[in-house]
């Protein structure tokens, strides 16, 4: 395939955007949108618009770790240093969480977000519990906390300062080549075996990764990242996910070999998830960017989702069903053998200790 049969040139109302809407959601009880007079109108009607401005909330929390205990995952605890991203990217399935703060899971998701500037200190806290037993702590499992905000608030670098003081395993999922800002402290996390970097790298084709991706780092500058991780010692694996039948299931292999010949360790491969508001976003999307494929795309994701858009069931919702989802998988084990990228590494617990409190002086300094 392509790029210029890939998608479309973007929209004027969504330049610079991911969502083609601004859709609330109903799930919550929240009252659709009515034209008020207000500048947004225009973008629901379809016309041109000046671009959209990015604002920032702070938001204070009393806890900052997230627990699970879901089977579909492979770590108990996350922290999130953001709600909302710039990224913009269309299929994230994160994007229902907006709705929680009355907000549209379309533009507001990726033009309205929200800092925890406090993340540090709740963490320092918690780690410092004495009940407190380390396991990896994942970031970016939600939001990507290289998203261009980091660059002001910085709450990811404080939080791996915190990881190193406590010597405390980190793994780190993201879009942005920011993640490099931080190479020295990824560097002593990694020479004591306690990170490990996941670059998201969907597609090869630039054109499609503006369009789904409008404000992450390009294709080649994600694999640059991946490239200068792995020099530094710094473990660096490589997400190809989510992969969108009739899209970009076809770049698979290609991906896997670009991430190995940069240093890649390790590959991780998921077929597209559309829960809630996210499935009438991505159609939305489709019909602008790509309509020619739209029928072919739905049709795929409602096989491999059984018969619907989107399929939360454990044991199915990160693998899907069906022979896609078996030939997917087929072929994301067969490359990665191929390409030395079944050996990912792991992280070690053993040499946690409290951190150290901030407002003791140290009597050797």
């Amino acid at each position: 395939m392509d790029e210029p049969d890939a998608i479309r040139a973007l929209a004027p109302q969504a330049r610079g955007r991911g969502a083609t809407d601004n859709r609330t959601s109903r799930r919550f009880g929240l009252p659709a949108r009515e034209a008020d007079g207000d500048w947004l109108d225009a973008a629901l009607s379809g016309d041109s618009l000046p671009p959209l401005r990015t604002t920032v909330t702070e938001l204070r929390p009393r806890t900052i770790l997230s627990f699970n205990d879901s089977p579909d995952i492979p770590f108990d605890r996350s922290l999130n240093a953001y709600a909302g991203c710039e990224h913009g990217c269309i299929y994230c399935f994160a994007r229902p969480g907006h709705a929680f703060h009355d907000l549209s899971p379309g533009l507001d998701f990726e033009s309205r977000l929200f800092a925890k500037p406090d993340a540090p200190a709740l963490l320092r806290a918690e780690l410092s519990r004495r009940t407190y037993l380390p396991r990896v702590l994942a970031m970016g499992t939600n939001t990507d906390p290289y998203q261009p905000v980091e660059r002001h608030y910085r709450i990811t670098r404080q939080v791996l300062e915190i990881c190193l003081d406590a010597r405390h395993p980190v793994s780190i999922t993201t879009k942005s080549d920011r993640v490099l800002d931080d190479l020295p402290l990824l560097k002593a996390l990694a020479a004591q075996g306690l990170v490990s970097v996941m670059l998201s790298v969907t597609t090869l084709q630039a054109a499609l990764a503006r369009a789904m991706e409008p404000r992450a780092a390009a294709p080649h500058r994600r694999l640059h990242a991946i490239r200068v991780l792995a020099q530094a010692g710094v473990p660096a694996i490589v997400s190809a996910s989510p992969m969108i039948p009739g899209l970009n299931d076809h770049e698979l292999e290609a991906i896997l070999e670009a991430a190995a010949a940069a240093g890649a360790r390790g590959a991780y491969c998921q077929p597209l998830r559309l829960p809630h508001e996210v499935a009438g976003l991505f159609d939305a999307w489709l019909q602008t960017h790509a309509p020619h494929r739209r029928g072919k795309v739905l049709n795929a994701v409602r096989a491999l989702r059984g018969g619907r858009l989107n399929d939360p069931r454990f044991g199915s919702r990160m693998r899907g069903e069906g022979e896609w989802a078996r030939l997917l998988a087929r072929r994301h084990a067969a490359t990665c053998r191929r390409l030395g990228l079944d050996r990912p590494p792991a992280l070690r617990c053993d040499l946690f200790r409290k951190p150290a409190d901030p407002a003791q002086p140290d009597l050797f300094a």
